[in-house]
């Protein structure tokens, strides 16, 4: 009976993904229920902002975290992948705002507290779960069932939990300290939610008059004159011999005539400026601290909405800080105190969310007394129960918890996990899981709530166990947890990885994870970081329009190397606004990508065509025979070949895999698929399938271990491309059935076991022989092409051997292989064959292989050509290394343009060596 098979001749992205989408939730593919007889495997999924659209950093990552959560389940893991959301306080609060004031005018104060959180809750269920839908386009294998929200019932209540343990222990406190503040949203805002953008600033020189010394004045530089009215001293460097006398001296501030001192702080750099800085502890992070060093007092002098206040003075009080910096500079100007204002450019903190300026000050606020609790998260990095990939993100994580600074964990909005704080009459706090009307200690009632709510990281700390029932001591905590890996960016090493793994062992005594992979930062064409700033980010959603989820989650996987980041090659049109960021018309790495899966799809398709008759060949032999094949007793070197082949493949991607190296396990199936499974098997067994070469037995042989070779294939190749992989595996599984019932058992891929590696197929001889024979075709091949040798035109070859056993060792099976891949119409092959005059020849290590040149082609014509192209090749050359010589071109030019003509002048000098060769091949052809 003939296997019957549907592939369409092309393989057309978009039509097969949602069938099989469905098809695995329907069989409950993804869901992951508690069994004891099976190892747990878990990963949690850096829960995206509601707010969030799919970008490509997402894709990367979910990409990622899903190839091992597919191989792990394949490899029998009880697998579970928890998808999940963050509240994002700011962001999401932001977005309502912004919209409920363009539709009705309407602030949150205007509101209220209660009915503007209603809206937000109302805006969440509308649009909060765009990106997880997303996910599942990208083929997300997440247990959907257990996907968990930050601000749901459950892990709210784990929240306050650790608030109350913390804040009971004394590791929570409510103190002034320095904090980033967003002066449009009037809230302090943490570090990632922040960027440095690179501005043209000014760096203003002013006089501050030595106090009791008319005419005489220390020069300090600033970038920030509207702060100078809480300037509490001016800073020199201890060993600035400019300044010694000074230490300790006072100075008048101008504008106010306040006295400060002049004060030696080793952390001043004499270089900057003049070597003078002024020390405003209220509004500077590096200010703040030389002040507690010299116990100087701090003040504020800018409202919450970046106005200047009542300490600047009646001129300045209520004035925008920036409108107060033109002002102060102004007034310095009148009074003959500015030196002058030099164009400086520096980084400024810009609100991710506000697009505005973010001012340092000191506020009062909810603090984690963070070096109190690091000791575990430390320990865990140097005993290695933690462990990072690549590893000098590790480094980083550990000297970060060796100089952290305390954390402020308070928020001054509404939307988020509001602090568990009570006062009573007499404003005493007390912290509680669950509201109170009575101060447990004073007896006295409860009159508020505090206001602030708690850092979106807070409650993302707990993400890996609140997820599972924490502060409950629940089966799932128990089976699931810790974690296995964490996949995320190196942006948020210090913000949620480390934060993570010192509240996993203060809570629950336990490590959250124990690898964390950090991935690279996809760049643009131009080695940019992609932003929405910028305008150069790339949507997913269109990438996969154009070549499907599968290619672009290969090469996703294949852009994961070791190194920091990886560069797209972008095709853009043409800017009408000449920037130089234009429409996206094509990527090359994806572009890559879909070709090859075309070319596993097409590959996939000749082989079902070349099977369909498997079960009648087999059906056709001995039960001896029958038996050979279906336990792969095999002679054929090339069956024996790629077996081996396949076996190498199996063990270095699932080593690979288990490592992180993404990248080198796509190469590892790219180069197994293309090179040894289509450049090579199926064209040599070819003639076994339609020239009967052998007889059935030989055929069924060759037919068996290319199911084999496709099956194993599929199966490794799913995690990258699930979608693509199952359509075709559904195709193959009757044929699979047909060697081994079991191997086809599965309802789907999905859930088919991973591929192990069998050593009975690894062949060392067969690799070597087979390796030789392909040597030996790719010379034959390049000598014709090298010499212009017409496509069609069969012509003899010598293939001379060192010594007769090694000659021996070459089979008519082989020799008629070599013959048929290179259009041959002799092939004579021994022991050290004379080389005819004027052949082309290549050496193949100990071999020499030669193709006599005289009735191939017209040995004049073809010197003619080859010494053009010498010539030409000369010239480019020629160029090319004066160029290359040019200093003033090595500094300026861009260094991939540099290495780029570098690598061009290698193959040039390679070409010239090969064709002066071949010239003078040519000059010993005898003549016709």
């Amino acid at each position: 009976m003939a296997l019957s098979f549907s592939l369409p001749p092309r393989f057309e992205p978009g039509t097969i993904e949602s069938k099989w989408y469905d098809a695995w939730m329907a069989q409950d593919v993804f869901r992951a229920e508690r069994d004891i007889k099976k190892k747990p495997y878990t990963i949690m999924m850096p829960p995206p902002n509601v707010t969030g659209v799919l970008h490509l950093g997402h894709a990367l990552q979910d990409t990622l975290m899903d190839a091992l959560t597919r191989v792990k389940r394949m490899q029998g893991f009880n697998a579970l992948w928890l998808p999940g959301t963050d509240h994002a306080g700011i962001a999401t609060q932001a977005v309502v705002e912004k919209k409920i004031f363009a539709e009705e005018k309407l602030t949150r104060e205007d509101m209220g507290r209660e009915k503007f959180l209603e809206r937000v809750w109302q805006w969440k269920e509308e649009h909060g779960n765009t990106i997880l839908n997303q996910l599942r386009g990208l083929g997300a294998g997440c247990d959907w069932s257990r996907t968990r929200f930050t601000l749901d019932e459950g892990l709210s209540r784990a929240v306050r939990e650790a608030f109350v343990r913390m804040y009971d222990k004394g590791l929570i406190y409510r103190g002034a300290r320095i904090v980033n503040w967003d002066c449009t949203l009037r809230t302090a805002v943490s570090d990632d939610e922040i960027e440095m953008i690179p501005e043209k600033g000014m760096l203003a020189f002013i006089k501050y008059p030595i106090k009791d010394q008319p005419g005489k004045f220390i020069e300090v530089a600033t970038t920030r004159p509207e702060t100078m009215f809480g300037d509490t001293a001016v800073a020199v460097h201890p060993g600035d011999e400019r300044y010694s006398e000074l230490i300790g001296q006072s100075v008048l501030l101008p504008l106010i005539h306040r006295e400060i001192p002049v004060i030696a702080d080793d952390t001043v750099d004499p270089k900057f400026g003049t070597g003078a800085v002024k020390v405003t502890p209220g509004h500077d992070p590096a200010d703040f601290a030389r002040g507690q060093k010299a116990n100087l007092p701090t003040l504020i002098v800018l409202n919450q909405d970046g106005t200047l206040n009542e300490l600047a003075g009646f001129e300045y009080n209520g004035l925008d800080r920036f409108k107060a910096r033109k002002k102060v500079l102004a007034d310095l100007e009148s009074q003959g105190l500015l030196v002058r204002v030099e164009e400086h450019e520096h980084n400024v903190p810009q609100s991710d969310r506000s697009k505005t300026i973010i001012e340092p000050l000191v506020s009062e606020q909810w603090f984690v007394k963070m070096r109190e609790i690091v000791g575990p998260a430390l320990e865990a990095y140097q005993n290695e129960e933690l462990k990072f990939y690549p590893e000098r993100w590790g480094r980083i994580y550990e000297t970060w918890l060796r100089n952290v600074e305390d954390w402020c964990i308070s928020r001054q909005l509404w939307w988020g996990h509001r602090i568990p704080v009570y006062y009573d009459e007499d404003n005493t706090p007390a912290a509680s899981v669950d509201p109170i009307t009575v101060h447990p200690k004073t007896g006295k009632k409860i009159v508020r709530q505090d206001d602030d709510v708690l850092d979106t990281w807070f409650s993302s700390a707990l993400w890996p166990f609140s997820t599972l029932g924490w502060p409950d001591q629940t089966a799932d905590l128990d089976y699931y947890y810790p974690t296995d890996v964490l996949v995320t960016d190196r942006g948020i090493i210090y913000l949620w990885v480390a934060r993570m793994v010192i509240q996993g062992y203060l809570l629950t005594g336990k490590k959250p994870f124990g690898d964390v992979f950090i991935h690279a930062t996809v760049l643009d064409e131009y080695g940019k970081r992609m932003s929405k700033s910028v305008g150069n980010g790339i949507d997913p959603l269109d990438m996969i329009r154009m070549y499907g989820v599968d290619s672009f989650r290969f090469s996703l996987a294949d852009l994961t190397t070791e190194s920091q980041d990886c560069r797209l090659t972008i095709e853009r049109k043409k800017d009408p606004n000449g920037g130089r960021y234009g429409e996206v018309t094509g990527v090359r790495q994806f572009e890559n990508s879909r070709n090859f899966i075309n070319k596993v799809w097409n590959a996939c398709r000749f082989s079902l065509g070349s099977v369909t008759d498997f079960e009648e060949t087999l059906a056709s032999l001995s039960k001896t025979d029958q038996k050979k094949v279906k336990s792969f007793d095999i002679e054929a070197i090339e069956d024996r070949w790629i077996l081996s082949q396949l076996t190498d493949t199996v063990v270095s991607v699932t080593d690979s895999i288990e490592r992180y190296r993404f990248h080198e396990a796509t190469q590892a199936l790219y180069h197994f698929i293309w090179d040894d499974l289509c450049d090579w098997y199926l064209e040599v067994i070819k003639p076994r399938f339609y020239d009967n070469k052998g007889g059935a037995a030989s055929k069924a042989m060759a037919q068996a271990a290319l199911i084999r070779s496709l099956d194993t294939t599929l199966r490794l190749l799913h995690p990258f491309c699930p979608f693509v992989t199952e359509e075709i595996w559904a195709s193959l599984r009757p044929a699979i059935a047909l060697l081994d019932k079991k191997q086809a058992s599965a309802e789907c891929l999905a859930i088919a076991p991973w591929p192990k590696a069998d050593k009975a197929f690894m062949d060392a001889e067969a690799k070597q022989r087979f390796a030789e024979l392909c040597d030996i075709v790719r010379s034959i091949r390049n000598i014709r092409a090298e010499h212009n040798v017409e496509p069609k035109r069969q012509v003899p070859a010598i293939v001379s051997y060192p010594d007769t056993e090694r000659a021996g060792k070459l089979d008519d099976w082989q020799k008629a292989i070599i013959t048929a891949l290179c259009k041959l119409s002799e092939l004579k092959a021994g022991a050290k064959l004379d080389k005819v005059p004027g052949a082309g020849s290549a050496v193949v290590g100990a071999i020499e292989v030669s193709i006599p040149l005289a009735d191939a082609i017209d040995p004049e014509m073809e010197k003619k050509r080859l010494v053009a192209r010498v010539e030409k090749l000369k010239e480019q050359t020629h160029k090319l290394k004066m160029k290359l010589e040019n200093q003033s071109y090595i500094e300026r030019a861009p260094k991939e343009l540099v290495e780029e003509s570098r690598e061009m002048l290698r193959k040039n000098v390679e070409e010239l060596g090969r064709l002066e060769r071949n010239v003078e091949e040519l000059m010993r052809s005898p003549a016709k």
